[in-house]
């Protein structure tokens, strides 16, 4: 492990700390394409994007970012990253506020495929948006211990070690926040106070939990990585890096990266992988080019779009659950991700281009294919593959506990993927 891993590392961290929301990671994203001379567009205004352009745009809890070298012309095709910016996570109910047994409760609703177990005894905090009289949205970040889903004594759960743990979404997962009986317009109250408004112009909320303990460096000689939200956020830190770090120089491709929101619902909403976003942002940048719709086409035709979500490391304690063929160790680098149903988009052409980046960037490269006897997990992949019609490859950093609320990876391979998605548009 070398210093660069190290920074790296800490780099990623700092990323994820700032991100407790997809709203938040698309504000950090921004802030550092802002740092490396990116200016933001508004999607209901006219566009300069022309040759030499670095532009994004944010769509709520997602982000487009392009460049486009000062050769570029209409027919220019495009190099794309796409990654995720929602993790599984808790969501606070528009009503709220619930006393039970003299506790007072936070009604929260499940997000996504979380596992459920490793909510429970944490110190959670809230972050996320807010809707105020008038049209505003603020947001809103609280990283103080607000809440705690406190977990059943063994003492009356005996069979806890022995038959498992088994939650209702709806009865053990709300969270705690005080003691006493429940004002129904406590939640209400509280974020106004934290947004610094009255409660009556406080409207509505896309508020959820996260835990506060903050990511860390861990181990014996901190070659791991402790952190929520690894899946998807360290694949946004590498996308931004790596459009960011980019030369404008004479290259063949507009380089673009795109964060969805929703892939862990599915994509299919207005600023997920399934909706218009990206389309239409492409067909602009053609069109600020001086290309006609046959222009984009052809475009389009010449691209490739590189999916990055995390991969799945083979577990040391369940090794049976993993293809015997194809074991994934940490610190081992980028992994290309494979499966014969398509639910991820990689074939052989598209392998190659990943692969051959990695020798690029001189870092090693993994293959993960799924166990026959067990259903295979989907990324934003495929579904932009069969929108744009162009090659697509499944690609991700190993890590354990995917869907945690806290999660793992090796100090290692931050910079391993970094340079990986680097050298993807090198």
């Amino acid at each position: 492990m070398t210093a660069l891993d190290v920074d790296a590392a800490r780099d990623l961290l700092a990323f994820i700390h700032d991100s407790p929301t997809p709203f938040h990671a698309c504000a950090t994203a921004a802030a550092r394409l802002d740092a490396a001379g990116f200016s933001r567009v508004d999607e209901a205004e006219g566009w300069s994007s022309g040759p030499g352009h670095r532009r994004y745009l944010v769509r709520d809890g997602s982000l487009v970012a392009w460049t486009v070298p000062p050769s570029a012309v209409s027919t220019t095709p495009y190099r794309i990253i796409g990654a995720h910016t929602d993790s599984p996570n808790l969501r606070v109910k528009p009503h709220p506020d619930v006393d039970r047994a003299g506790s007072q409760l936070l009604a929260a609703e499940v997000y996504g495929s979380p596992l459920f177990n490793s909510w429970l005894d944490r110190d959670l905090g809230l972050a996320g948006r807010v809707s105020l009289r008038g049209g505003r949205l603020e947001l809103v970040k609280i990283d103080r211990p607000i809440a705690r889903i406190p977990q059943l004594a063994i003492h009356l759960d005996r069979d806890v070690n022995s038959k498992g743990l088994v939650l209702n979404p709806q009865q053990h997962l709300v969270p705690m926040w005080g003691i006493g009986k429940a004002d129904p317009d406590a939640f209400r109250r509280f974020l106004a106070c934290e947004v610094g408004v009255d409660a009556p112009d406080v409207l509505f909320w896309d508020v959820m939990f996260h835990d506060v303990d903050p990511g860390r460096l861990m181990g014996r000689d901190e070659a791991l990585v402790s952190a929520p939200r690894l899946d998807n956020l360290a694949s946004c830190w590498a996308a931004v890096h790596a459009i960011s770090s980019a030369a404008d120089d004479d290259r063949a491709a507009i380089h673009v990266i795109v964060l969805f929101d929703h892939e862990e619902i599915g994509s299919t909403t207005n600023r997920g992988a399934g909706s218009s976003l990206l389309n239409t942002a492409l067909e602009r940048i053609t069109h600020g080019l001086g290309g006609d719709r046959d222009a984009w086409h052809r475009a389009l035709a010449g691209s490739i779009c590189l999916s990055a979500d995390m991969a799945h490391a083979t577990h040391p304690n369940y090794p049976d659950r993993h293809e015997p063929g194809h074991w994934v160790v940490l610190d081992g680098g980028p992994v290309v991700k494979t499966n014969a149903s398509q639910r991820y988009a990689t074939d052989a052409r598209s392998a190659a281009v990943f692969m051959e980046a990695c020798e690029r960037a001189e870092v090693p490269v993994q293959q993960y294919v799924n166990r026959g006897d067990l259903p295979c997990g989907s990324t934003i992949g495929p579904i932009t593959a069969a929108s744009l019609g162009i090659p697509t490859v499944d690609v991700g950093a190993p890590q354990l506990s995917m869907h945690s609320a806290r999660e793992l990876m090796a100090t290692g391979d931050a910079a391993k993927y970094r340079a990986a998605l680097v050298a993807f548009f090198s």
